[in-house]
This record gives C-alpha cells, structure tokens and sequence, in this order.
C-alpha cells in the first residue's frame, strides 16, 4: 500500500468515526497519538516501553469509558425542554453521566493508593535487600582479610624456624648457643613446641577465615541477585503506580471539567421558568474562568512562599553551587540518614532504616531540584506520602517525600532544572509534622545524602 492510499484509508476511517460521534476529539488524538515524535523520543519511550505496556495499556483501557461517554450538547438541552418525555429521558441521562463521573473518580483514585502502596513496599524490600547484600559482602572481605593476616603470620613463624631448611636448621636452633645444662635444653624444646602448636593455631584460624569468607561471598552473590530481582519489581510497581496516578488525575479532571456544564444542563431542564440557555452557558464559562483564576493564584502563592524561603536563609534552598547541584530545601536538618530508634506519631511507629535526610521548612515551603534532570514519578508513595523522583543520568536520581496534598507542579517525563521548584513541603504518609524526606540514589540504591551532596558542594 502506498503512503497516499494509506493516507486516504486513514481520513476515511476517521470520516467514518467522526459521523458515528465514536471518535476522540481532537485534543483526545493529540494526547493519544502525537504528531509526530522524535527518533531519541522514541527510543527513550522504548527503554520503558515494554515494562509500561501492560500497566499504561490498562490505564487508557480503563479511563476509555470516559472518552467514549456521549455528552448531551446544548442544542440537544433545547429540544428536550419542548418535550416532557424528552426531557425526563435526557434528565436521566445527564445525572447518569454525573454518577459515573463520580463512580470512575473513585475508582481510580483507590487503584492509584493500591498501586502506590505495592509500589512502596516493593520500593522498601529492594532498599533492605540491597543493604542485606552489601552487609554479607563486608562481612567476606573482612573475613578474607583476616584469612590473609593469619596466612601471612604462619608464613612468618615457618620461615623463623624453617629460614635455612632441613631438619638441621631447628635442632642448630637450641643446641647452639648457652644450652649448657639439660634443663636448658629440655626449655628449648618446649618452646620449640610451642611455637610448633602456636603455628598451627594459625594455619587452622587461616583455613577457617577462608572458608568463612568464601561463604559469605556465595551467599553475598545470592543476596544481588534477589537484590536485582527486587529491583526490578520495583520498577515495576513504579510504573504501574505513575499509569495509576495518571489515571486517577485524568478521571479528576474529566469530572472538573464536565461536570460544571452537566450540572448547567440539568438545571436548564428542570427550571420551569422560560429562561433562555445563554445564562446557563454564561455561567459555565464564568466558572471555568474562575477555576482557572484560582489554579494560577494558588501557584503564584506557592512560587511567592518559596522564594521567601529561600531569602529568608537556612541552608539557601534552590540556590545552584558551581558542581550544578542545589539545596532541595532551606529547611534545617530534622532527623539525619541511618538506623534509627522507634518514633512514634499520627498513629503509627517508624524504626529501621531512614533512607534520607529530613529537611523541615515549615507547611507549603518549597522544594527545589537538586540537580537537572527528567521526572520518573510524581504521584502518591505508601509512607513516602506525595513523592516525586527525578533521574539526572549516569545512574544517579533524587527523591522527595511528604509533599503537601496538590503541591506536586512538575509532572512525570518532565525536565526540569538544577533549583527549580518542583513541589511544597507537607504531611503526608508516615509523616510526623511538615517537611521533605530527601534521598540520593547511586544505581537506583539509596546512600547518605550528607556525603552525597556534600562531596557536590551542597550542606544538608
């Protein structure tokens, strides 16, 4: 087939569509089937594309319900008011539309916790996993080392009593000299056998450390790849969590937007006053307006705090050192990287390993990217609460947890700057009180933020 007939095919098949009204719109389209993209797009959306399939496939598959939903126009509005069946019927039809708007909100939005959840836990068991595996590896190399230490020893005590070779070499050793009495003889060879078992002592702690060591490195070897295994779900989960945000998101702003006119619409044909339609349509667009208004005021305040934050001093959130790293937060550093002790609070105790630096600010503060990069997730975490992680290449990343509830502003596959604001300091998930749980990442495994970014220029 040519590349015209296959065109022609092509606006054929969407003529067809658009008559039986069964089409996307046109933004649907542009949103599902992008103009064009680029050969490095593509191949960066390849490097994710077999993991996402799956999940991504499921997540337009449930939110088609939506795109396919028949919308009443308001020239259908008009005719059904001429008409008391008609109009019962599109009444119906209108608070029908209103319940499934509300039932796919739902429904999303507990699939987003569920996967969130799996994605946290997974998140969590790859963490401890890799920590296990690197633990047993120390454990080998010092046993190796102490094998090594032993070894040497022995050698030395061999070559002490062996250095000239043959059995003569031991007995010149005590009948040379001022063993002039038996009893000085007899003490000579018992030290002589005591050097003999103390050498085997060694030889024996030798053998063990080296087979200690060897057992450990077999179960370390064990331990990575259950580590990678793990971390390969978990990547997974993320996936899966990110197509589960975006459709959670999508369904929320579906029912936004239609809801405003369905409930315009409504009231148009249960009003028994003769009012025209254009007071009705008149407050649609006021109100669309006026969300609008509200969504850039509430940014322009969050952009307003933050900068007053990073003025205000305490660490000098955002502000870009010459490595091309910055502060994520002007906060001071509430709980530091490591083990740690039980805290308990909002109903639930924290303990084990803190994978992070805590950095408090204050409710609404600002968080600012640590360094360029591309955002791999930005949704809902398990306990990390709201979180976002950014992938600045080279197989380093960053994390950011405890985001306040509708202060996420950057979105997944978006670049965005080293100091940029990427979100506001909150509560949220297993939380204490307002701040950001930050992490660095090394191959997708956490390490201490403290020398991470210090070794950058960056104090936390």
């Amino acid at each position: 087939m040519t590349s015209t007939t296959a065109r022609r095919v092509r606006v054929q098949t969407e003529e067809a569509y658009d008559e039986c009204g069964c089409a996307p719109t046109p933004r649907e389209r542009r949103l599902l089937w992008p103009e064009s993209v680029s050969r490095r797009g593509m191949l960066g959306l390849g490097a994710l594309g077999v993991l996402a399939l799956g999940s991504l496939g499921g997540a337009l598959s449930a939110a088609s319900p939506a795109f396919a939903a028949q919308y009443p126009t308001w020239e259908e509005v008009e005719k059904a008011r001429a008409n008391e069946a008609a109009k019962a019927a599109e009444v119906s039809k209108i608070e029908g539309l209103i319940r499934n708007l509300q039932n796919e909100v739902a429904r999303t939005q507990a699939e987003a916790k569920r996967t969130a959840d799996e994605f946290y836990e997974a998140q969590q068991a790859y963490f401890e996993a890799a920590l296990y595996a690197e633990q047993l590896q120390q454990q080998a190399d010092a046993e190796a080392a102490k094998a090594q230490d032993a070894a040497a020893k022995a050698g030395r005590v061999a070559a002490q009593l062996y250095r000239k070779g043959g059995d003569d070499t031991s007995l010149e050793l005590f009948f040379s000299g001022s063993a002039a009495t038996a009893d000085d003889l007899l003490a000579r060879l018992g030290t002589m056998d005591k050097l003999l078992e103390r050498n085997q002592a060694v030889y024996a702690d030798a053998i063990t450390a080296r087979d200690s060591a060897q057992s450990l490195s077999d179960q370390a070897a064990v331990a990575r790849d259950e580590r990678d295994r793990l971390q390969q779900v978990a990547e997974q989960k993320m996936i899966e969590a990110q197509a589960a945000a975006d459709a959670a998101e999508a369904a929320l702003a579906e029912q936004k937007s239609r809801k405003v006119e369905l409930d315009a619409q409504l009231a148009a044909l249960k009003d028994t006053a003769a009012k025209t339609l254009a007071g009705y349509k008149a407050g649609v667009e006021a109100e669309r307006k006026a969300r609008q208004e509200r969504e850039r005021r509430a940014r322009e305040e969050a952009e307003r705090r933050a900068r007053e934050q990073a003025a205000a001093g305490g660490g000098g959130g955002g502000g870009v050192v010459g490595s091309g790293w910055a502060r994520p937060s002007s906060g001071w550093r509430s709980s530091g990287y490591g083990p740690r002790t039980v805290q308990c609070g909002n109903g639930y105790c924290s303990s084990g390993t803190h994978w992070g630096v805590d950095l408090a600010a204050g409710c609404y503060a600002g968080i600012f990217a640590a360094a360029s990069g591309r955002v791999v997730y930005a949704g809902s975490n398990g306990g990390y609460g709201n979180y976002i992680k950014i992938d600045h290449g080279g197989g380093i990343g960053t994390g950011y947890g405890h985001i306040a509830s509708g202060h996420i502003y950057v979105r997944y596959g978006q670049w965005v700057n080293a100091g940029q604001l990427i979100a506001g300091e909150g509560n949220t998930g297993n939380s204490f009180g307002c701040h950001l749980h930050f992490e660095t990442y090394v191959n997708g495994y956490p390490v201490n933020p403290v020398d991470f970014m210090g070794a950058r220029g960056v104090s936390v």
